[in-house]
C-alpha cells in the first residue's frame, strides 16, 4: 500500500497547486519578477516534499531509522510517558534539508496511536520530547516486542501527518507519514536491543540500521 507514491508527497501537493496558479496568474498579467519568485517556490516545495524510493534491507530483526537526520541522543530510559518499561531511547532531529517522510521501522501491528496537542520548542531541545506536540505511534512485533515511534513537532515544524491506524499490519520501510518543516523523531527500542547507532551519525529512513533485536 505504501511502497509506492509520487515522486512528491501527497502533503506538498496543495502547495504545488496554489504556487502553479499564481505563477500562471503572474505570468498572464506579466508580472516578470513574481513569475521568477514563483518558479523557484515551485522548485523549493518540489524539492522539500521529494518522496524518494528506498529499498529496505532484508536483515532479519534489523530496526530501521524511521527517518531522515542526524542521531542527537542514544539513552537508556524507563518508565517513560510512552514506554512503560527500561528502553533505549533513540532521538534523530530532521532539519530542513532532509527528507521529511518518515517510514516505519519495523514489521508488526499498529497497537496504540496517541496525538497531544502541545508547544513548539525547538526539536534539539530534551523539553521538546515531552512538551512539543507529538503523535506516537506503537508498533507490537510477531514476537510480541514494543516499539513506540514518536513524531514530534518542532519551532517551525506545525504540521504532524500520520495515516496509520490501530490494527494495521505494516512493514519496515513502508511510508506512514511526514513532519512538515524540521522537526525531530524518537524511537523507544526493547532495553536488550542492540543499538547500532550513536551520537552525531546521519540516518536515512528506510535503510539505516538503529540497532538488532531479537
Amino acid at each position: 500500500m505504501r511502497s509506492k507514491a509520487f515522486a512528491v508527497a501527497r502533503p506538498g501537493f496543495i502547495f504545488l497547486g496554489a504556487a502553479f496558479v499564481l505563477t500562471i496568474a503572474f505570468a498572464m498579467t506579466g508580472m516578470g519578477l513574481l513569475v521568477l519568485i514563483g518558479v523557484v517556490t515551485i522548485a523549493f516545495i518540489t524539492w522539500f516534499f521529494r518522496n524518494p524510493e528506498r529499498t529496505a534491507p532484508d536483515i532479519k530483526g534489523a530496526v530501521l531509522a524511521p527517518a531522515d537526520g542526524k542521531i542527537i541522543k542514544v539513552e537508556p530510559v524507563a518508565n517513560t510517558t510512552h514506554y512503560p518499561e527500561r528502553c533505549n531511547k533513540i532521538s534523530i532531529f530532521m532539519s530542513i534539508f532532509n527528507v521529511h517522510v518518515n517510514r516505519i521501522p519495523f514489521n508488526g501491528t499498529i497497537t496504540g496511536l496517541r496525538y497531544n496537542p502541545g508547544k513548539f520548542f525547538s526539536a534539539n531541545l530534551d523539553k521538546a520530547s515531552s512538551d512539543n506536540e507529538y503523535n506516537a505511534v506503537t508498533l507490537t512485533t510477531d514476537r510480541g516486542k514494543r516499539i513506540c515511534f514518536v513524531q514530534i513537532a518542532g519551532l517551525i515544524a506545525r504540521r504532524i501527518i500520520c495515516d496509520l491506524k490501530p490494527g494495521e499490519r505494516v512493514a519496515k520501510g513502508d511510508r506512514f507519514g511526514m513532519i512538515c518543516f524540521g522537526s525531530r523523531l524518537d524511537i523507544y527500542l526493547p532495553e536488550r536491543t542492540r543499538v547500532q547507532v550513536e551520537n552525531g551519525q546521519k540516518v536515512r529512513a528506510g535503510t539505516t540500521v538503529l540497532g538488532m533485536i531479537d
